[in-house]
């Protein structure tokens, strides 16, 4: 960034930035990245069309040749590796003829596979590439992130594996922050007329890019609010590209701030990235903080939505839904296709300062994903989802009958007096909180020991779940 950038100059600004109707065969810019010999690849045979793109007010103006859209094709499978001679016990004469070639294969996390790695679980591969042969594009939907957005950028540049491309979807924002992405140099869009929210965001962007990336693109889509660590992207695209994997999330902790709803926020995240850990990385959604996904998964999904085989218009995000991230999980999932969110792959998020938003993000979470399963009905897929929902109602049940136990002791028996069995259930939920987030260190580990200052957290929560299944179940109004 400039020395001599005032940051005020820019306060006012709006994102007015638009984009224009393009051709088909099309596609954005690739400018070229210093620190990254992917950026670097020379246009190959240009058409007789151009695309002249504006991407701010004041920035250069960038023409591009056409490109052959890709023709979307089922994943193939590798070729057998031929078999290599047994040595013998005595020496042979020298062979004349040459030993059969192995096929060129991806240089990537093999020795970092799940232990179902090597069983056939009846999911589906993508066609392996390597790895440095992949094109990563990045997708930052924003509105009015200005606060935001230069650390989600300056965390892209520093990665050990730089993206190709970073896009900055300007939707309907009314701060700098168009502004604030110009400045950092990477390519602006604004959106046309979206009432969806994140999703129509994206869907206005992915509806032209997809139909011309090939077999080697990747897409990433991250919230503005978003920083990840330096290692991200390389040990995705080395995950991606063996072909196992459909897409790659990654694990997240909470950025500074919130007071105390911040912290519990903070040790719910340690908590989860955690059981994520535990389980090898089959984590049961892709989260919208950070996400890499092959070109071709999101182009199957599109073409399953128009073949009616998924919920959904013919985009790569269902509109109707309020959680379009664990939609598109489940669509992926239906594929037959993979998932992983491997350890490798970490970020920071931002967290919600009050209470009031934290609320209003989690029941959006909490009802949109229940309306998901509704959308899905009862499959082998939904099935463990499905389980996770009962669990959850048990759980406001059990938080129930034991607040109503501790308030009947107190009332009506003089002072609170818990029964050997709910000593035990204390005792457990005790050693849980602790245990799970020792990586916050000794202070969070005895303040979730205390009971009190954790239960008012959970307590919280399932207020929240309870208050999703009743709008649910009742078909109140979805509101974002």
């Amino acid at each position: 960034m400039p020395s001599a950038f005032d940051p005020a100059a820019f306060a006012g600004a709006a994102c007015d930035v638009t984009l224009p109707d393009r051709p088909a065969g099309h596609r954005f810019a690739r400018p070229e990245h210093p620190a990254s010999a992917h950026a670097k690849r020379p246009i190959t045979t240009p058409g007789t069309g151009h695309l002249t793109f504006q991407a701010a007010s004041g920035s250069p103006t960038v023409t591009l040749p056409d490109r052959p859209a890709h023709t979307l094709a089922p994943p193939a499978r590798p070729h057998p590796v031929p078999a290599r001679p047994r040595p013998q016990a005595a020496p042979e004469p020298r062979r004349t003829e040459p030993a059969p070639a192995r096929p060129e294969a991806a240089p990537a996390h093999s020795h970092r596979r799940t232990k179902d790695s090597k069983k056939d679980d009846g999911k589906r591969d993508l066609p392996p590439t390597r790895a440095d042969a992949m094109r990563v594009t990045v997708l930052i939907p924003a509105h009015n992130e200005a606060k935001q957005i230069t650390e989600t950028i300056a965390s892209l540049r520093r990665q050990e594996r730089p993206p190709d491309h970073i896009v900055v979807i300007a939707d309907n924002c009314t701060d700098a922050t168009a502004a604030f992405a110009q400045l950092c140099g990477v390519e602006i869009v604004g959106t046309r007329g979206n009432k969806h929210k994140k999703a129509g965001a994206l869907n206005q962007v992915l509806d032209r890019l997809l139909p011309i990336f090939g077999p080697d693109d990747a897409i990433m889509v991250m919230d503005a609010d978003s920083a990840l660590d330096p290692g991200f992207i390389r040990h995705g695209v080395e995950y991606l590209a063996t072909g196992r994997y459909a897409a790659v999330g990654g694990t997240f902790t909470g950025k500074p701030g919130g007071g105390t709803v911040g912290m519990f926020q903070r040790n719910e995240y340690a908590r989860y990235a955690r059981d994520v850990r535990r389980v090898q990385g089959k984590a049961l959604v892709l989260t919208g903080t950070a996400t890499i996904f092959r070109a071709a998964t999101l182009q199957e999904v599109v073409a399953a939505r128009r073949a009616e085989r998924l919920p959904g218009l013919p985009h790569v995000y269902d509109v109707r839904v309020l959680t379009e991230d664990n939609e598109l999980t489940l669509a992926i999932l239906h594929l037959g296709f993979r998932i992983l969110c491997p350890p490798e792959c970490t970020l920071t998020t931002e967290v919600m300062p009050t209470w009031r938003e934290l609320g209003q993000q989690r029941l959006r979470w909490k009802r949109g994903a229940l309306e998901n399963l509704l959308d899905y009905g009862w499959t082998p897929i939904t099935r463990p989802y499905w389980g996770r929902q009962l669990l959850s109602l048990i759980g406001i049940l059990v938080i129930v009958a034991y607040l109503s136990s501790l308030a009947y002791s107190a009332i009506w028996l003089g002072g609170i007096k818990i029964s050997p069995v709910w000593a035990a259930v204390t005792l457990i939920f005790m050693l849980e909180r602790m245990v799970t987030v020792r990586q916050r260190g000794k202070l969070q580990m005895a303040l979730a020991g205390t009971i009190v200052v954790e239960m008012i957290f959970d307590v919280f929560l399932q207020i929240v779940q309870a208050r999703a299944f009743w709008q649910a179940a009742w078909r109140k109004e979805r509101k974002w």
